[in-house]
């Protein structure tokens, strides 16, 4: 694995939302920024009760600078409806803040490439110090890059899906908040069958992470 200098010099000092972003633009942690277009930080209320992580931006996201905006952004919209949650009330964000792809033959697309553990582990400090600026109740982890990225490379989502979990030790001066794993929207897209059973089981996984806040 490839030892990058990670985020660390690039914080700044405080822990409000737009300063982070802010800061992260001009973040050289790891290689990732030379060919994603922008940084795509967080958005969201800073007094969201459930952080929502994934594992990066995707190609829209990278070209809007905002996350979930794409497809997966779109189901993850209608998993959250249907399971009571207010999308605006939520904040968003990934593990890696730039996008990491492939060119296609052609050159034409960007195919999605699954960041490094090098890659994840430059960037957590900018997901600890977003836990830090929100202080959520819940953490939902969407997809097994997101869930190693907070509860260690060895975390095994299959094994743990849908299990109200705590941060490591490590990481809970940023707070203590629940963690429920599930998979990312996109997994639900990619199913070539059974489709409606995936997007359930992900509404399900939300609807547990929501009743794991003091509000329910």
């Amino acid at each position: 694995m490839v030892i990058y200098p990670g985020a660390e010099e690039y914080l700044p000092d405080t822990r409000d939302v737009p300063a982070l972003a802010a800061a992260a633009r001009t973040c050289r942690g790891c290689d990732l920024y030379k060919a994603a277009g922008r940084t795509v930080f967080g958005a969201g209320p800073e007094s969201a009760r459930i952080l929502l992580v994934g594992e990066q931006p995707g190609d829209q996201e990278d070209r809007a600078g905002e996350p979930f905006v794409g497809p997966a952004g779109y189901l993850l919209d209608k998993a959250l409806e249907q399971a009571g949650i207010d999308r605006e009330s939520v904040y968003t964000t990934n593990a890696v803040k730039h996008f990491r792809f492939d060119r296609s033959a052609n050159g034409r697309r960007r195919i999605h490439k699954r960041p490094s553990g090098g890659q994840i582990a430059a960037c957590r400090p900018w997901l600890l110090a977003e836990l830090e600026a929100i202080r959520p109740e819940v953490v939902v982890c969407l997809g097994a890059s997101a869930a190693q990225a907070l509860l260690g490379t060895g975390f095994k989502l299959t094994e743990h899906r849908g299990e109200v979990l705590r941060l490591p030790d490590e990481f809970r001066e940023n707070g203590d908040p629940a963690v429920v794993v599930t998979i990312h929207p996109s997994a639900v897209l990619r199913a070539r069958s059974g489709r409606d059973d995936a997007l359930r089981s992900l509404v399900g996984d939300l609807r547990r992470a929501a009743a794991s806040t003091r509000g329910k």
